[in-house]
């Protein structure tokens, strides 16, 4: 499959009918009119789509050249969407992205990734067969440019420990993705969360909008989760609230 074809297959998927309005609703529990979100790892920006008509600012940090200018397409025109093609990570520099032409949906940044993918049942059939050197930012540095955020989205295919790392003032919630094939980058996430000083968790599995759990977990119980989780589970997120009550089922 060609690139262009896999965009086209994202944009099916992200953009379906009906999806649009769950999304929205979701994301009214950590966002309202006026706060601001960071959507890092954007792909072809449904997250930022929902975090603009919902009335908040975005931050569409995509670092694949080919996304980023089908990003530029659809908001190259709101000045409230800033567009950032870098990579995110623990400290500004520069670093290799692997590119999937097939997926371009688990471009990453993390050679374990790569390697916990080969052979693991889910994964079969993929292929990295390009990269590309790009600047690295932090979550910090996007902070003192653009504002602080009220929400953070972290969609960086293995990347996402290395993401945190670069954070040092915790937004009022955040989320990042888990697979069953990292789960030792999820339980770094929640450690780097917690020193943050988090202390309610909640999941959803896939690309579902519903929270697993009917009450936030601390960092103990979703670790003890995750580890739980049967590796045809595949893949999710994990949101982080200071307030609990964002969190709730």
């Amino acid at each position: 499959m060609t690139t262009a074809r896999a965009i086209g297959r994202s944009l099916r998927v992200y953009y379906a009918p009906g999806r649009a309005e769950r999304l929205d609703a979701f994301h009214r529990r950590f966002l309202g009119p006026g706060g601001l979100a960071f959507d890092i790892g954007a792909h072809v920006g449904d997250r930022t789509a929902s975090f603009r008509r919902i009335g908040a600012r975005a931050v569409a940090v995509e670092p694949q050249p080919r996304l980023a200018r089908l990003l530029r397409l659809f908001f190259g025109r709101d000045p409230g969407v800033a567009r950032v093609a870098a990579l995110v990570g623990a400290a500004p520099g520069e670093a290799v992205l692997r590119l999937n032409t097939a997926n371009p949906t688990v471009a990453t940044a993390s050679p374990d990734f790569i390697a916990a993918a080969a052979g693991a049942p889910g994964w079969e059939g993929q292929h990295w067969d390009a990269a590309i050197a790009l600047p690295v930012t932090t979550l910090d540095a996007l902070a003192a440019a653009h504002g602080r955020p009220d929400f953070v989205k972290i969609d960086v295919e293995g990347y996402e420990a290395a993401a945190l790392a670069g954070l040092s003032v915790a937004p009022r919630s955040l989320s990042f993705e888990f697979t069953t094939i990292q789960r030792g980058v999820a339980l770094a996430c929640l450690d780097r969360l917690a020193a943050l000083g988090y202390g309610a968790f909640n999941a959803c599995l896939g690309e579902g909008m519903e929270f697993a759990h009917p009450r936030p977990l601390d960092a103990a119980g979703m670790a003890a989760w995750i580890a739980s989780l049967p590796a045809e589970a595949n893949s999710g997120d994990i949101y982080a609230a200071l307030d609990p009550a964002r969190l709730a089922g």
